[in-house]
């Protein structure tokens, strides 16, 4: 049974950890924040870890979920880093959503320090971490990938390797640009139904059986009207996702204007004081709009 380390506990990686501990591996966990660690060790069986470095001491795969580029270079560089703690041969899979480029700068500090690296951000939220059946998009080398990949199932029902490191940053960006602009149109399409005098519940009971059907539909429409924005991820990490898809484009030459418009409208939903709402209070910023029209 292999030696798991786990860098990162935030709403994803919190449960992730605890699959991997429910599946009896040998788990060490770091965290920065000392109270998240301690809940986890009351949930789950494990050890932790006074830094990054300790917690890779012994561990033949390493995990990192943390939050943004600059987060995941401070656990991973440096003299506390899991860079310098692990040994040769160790295995380091990224769970976090960050640029392409900055997994491709990890990835070969990993290869001078005789180590491996995949990029393999996560999709389907905390529901999803919580229930075992994320989507993981890989960038790495083959035989990494399948060493890692029955781990990983652990928590995921769908694993993939789309190609060297940095591709699996560049399919969640494909993801994110999908995800917000779904999220916009049921916005608009339960903000429409209303001001149109329908109930807007029955209107998803009967568009839900045709081609406008979505995950976002099933799972969020109605938390969406009843104002319930605390279902996991962020309008801030939107933003932020979304920053990185831009800057992405900006690179590639890629036009996006439909998501250089929502990224705004998140912005604005930050402005309302929501960045901590999950990223369907979309329709919330549409209702503040008319509100202030009102009045």
């Amino acid at each position: 049974m292999k030696k798991i380390a786990f860098i990162g506990l935030g709403t994803m990686g919190f449960p992730m950890a605890g699959h991997l501990s429910k599946a009896g591996f040998s788990v060490c966990i770091y965290n920065r924040t000392q109270q998240k660690t301690a809940r986890w060790l009351e949930e789950y069986v494990g050890f932790s870890a006074p830094t990054p470095a300790a917690a890779v001491e012994k561990a033949d795969i390493v995990f990192t979920c943390v939050g943004n580029d600059e987060s995941l270079q401070e656990v991973l560089l440096g003299d506390s880093g899991g860079f310098n703690g692990a040994s040769q041969g160790t295995l380091f899979v990224d769970h976090t959503t960050v640029s392409a480029k900055v997994s491709r700068e990890l990835a070969k500090e990993a290869s001078r320090h005789k180590m491996a690296y995949m990029d393999a951000p996560v999709s389907g939220g905390q529901q999803g971490a919580e229930g075992g059946s994320l989507t993981v998009m890989v960038g790495g080398e083959e035989a990494d990938f399948q060493q890692a990949t029955p781990i990983i199932s652990h928590y995921a029902s769908k694993v993939s390797l789309l190609g060297p490191v940095g591709s699996g940053q560049l399919c969640k960006m494909a993801n994110q640009i999908c995800v917000a602009g779904v999220i916009e149109s049921l916005a608009e399409g339960l903000f429409f139904a209303r001001q149109a005098g329908l109930d807007p519940n029955q209107v998803i009971e009967v568009i839900s059986k045709g081609a406008a059907q979505s995950w976002q539909m099933e799972n969020r429409y109605q938390t969406m009207l009843a104002g319930e924005y605390n279902h996991g991820f962020a309008v801030d990490w939107m933003c932020k996702d979304l920053a990185i898809v831009l800057e992405e484009a900006h690179r590639n030459g890629s036009d996006l204007p439909a998501t250089k418009m929502i990224s705004e409208f998140y912005r604005e939903v930050q402005l309302m004081g929501g960045g901590q709402w999950d990223t369907s209070s979309l329709l919330a910023r549409l209702e503040n709009a008319e509100n202030e029209v009102s009045s």
